[in-house]
């Protein structure tokens, strides 16, 4: 048996991260790759999409003033660059003018140039920022650990999903995928998928909690397969889930995954669905990722309890 410091790091292989997907390094790519520029905008993080639109507003400015200053007392009253970058925001973004004015038919013509590009700018930028709000997303939070306890006397795989916009998601399917690396006759080591059967996949309606299962029997992939096995294999269990948002009136996906540490045997989750005193229905994510200590409760000791507590 392998100590824990001689299992590899599930951080380094895992296909889905806490965040989402991690993206691969590509090499080779060929010359198009800058037609995902508008993908690429998309999905940066807000942060970084502001801080490129002002690094392209000052540069384009910049470029402008430089034009302007290309021709002697092309503009009038402005005499330094600075003055010259000022006018050049006024054209590119519709300002109205006051001490500046073209001065020449050059400037003249590097005005209206920078203006239709303002104009091409405002629609661009508009545009992106509405695709971004626009787009649609999920606010499914995923148990942080998935437990390996006995389901009807079958050790069974569970994990849960909660809709944190306690709307409704309809049509709403998951599906569990197993990963591993594995090594054919041939001698070739390559990761192979292969889809974990659940006891549901699909509810019509997804509002409050989900606990997804699994069970681990003779035909289940992972049956017989101990820790260090899962480690050596570099297993990970990538979940998907997809559904329609009542609210967006469009599909809407999440995803996650769970690798070998993560998966936690003999533990059950605690109750995190309850009812409040005006009879709505709760569910108490504080807890959610909360587990405890299998215990098997076996019919006839239930009995026998029921039985000492009569003749007492």
């Amino acid at each position: 048996m392998t100590t824990p410091e001689q299992h590899p790091d599930p951080k380094a292989y895992r296909y889905v991260g806490r965040r989402g997907f991690r993206r691969p390094i590509i090499k080779g790519q060929d010359g198009t790759q800058w037609r995902d520029a508008y993908h690429g905008v998309l999905t940066v993080s807000w942060t970084t999409f502001f801080v490129l639109l002002a690094f392209y507003f000052v540069a384009v400015n910049t470029f402008f003033a430089l034009l302007y200053a290309i021709a002697p007392h092309a503009i009038r009253n402005a005499a330094s660059f600075w003055e010259l970058m000022l006018f050049s925001v006024q054209t590119m973004t519709s300002g109205s003018y006051t001490d500046f004015t073209p001065a020449s038919p050059y400037a003249y013509v590097v005005m209206c140039c920078e203006a239709f590009l303002g104009i091409v700018n405002l629609a661009l930028v508009t545009g992106i920022v509405f695709a971004r709000f626009s787009r649609p997303f999920a606010r499914v939070v995923f148990s942080k650990v998935a437990v390996i306890a006995p389901f009807e006397g079958v050790p069974t795989l569970m994990f849960r999903a909660a809709n944190q916009r306690a709307n409704l998601i309809f049509d709403a399917a998951v599906t569990v995928s197993f990963a591993r690396e594995v090594v054919t006759k041939e001698g070739h080591a390559m990761r192979r998928f292969e889809e974990l059967s659940l006891l549901r996949s699909r509810t019509p309606l997804f509002s409050l909690s989900w606990t997804v299962m699994h069970r681990i029997d003779e035909t289940s992939p992972l049956y017989g397969l101990g820790p260090d096995a899962l480690y050596d294999m570099e297993a990970e269990i990538i979940v998907m889930l997809s559904g329609t948002d009542e609210t967006l009136a469009d599909v809407i996906y999440a995803r996650h995954s769970y690798t070998p540490d993560e998966l936690l045997p003999e533990r059950k989750f605690v109750d995190v669905i309850s009812t409040t005193d005006s009879g709505r229905r709760m569910v108490d994510l504080n807890r959610f990722h909360d587990t405890e200590p299998f215990v098997a409760y076996v019919a006839e000791d239930v009995e026998l309890a029921e039985e000492a507590e009569t003749k007492t």
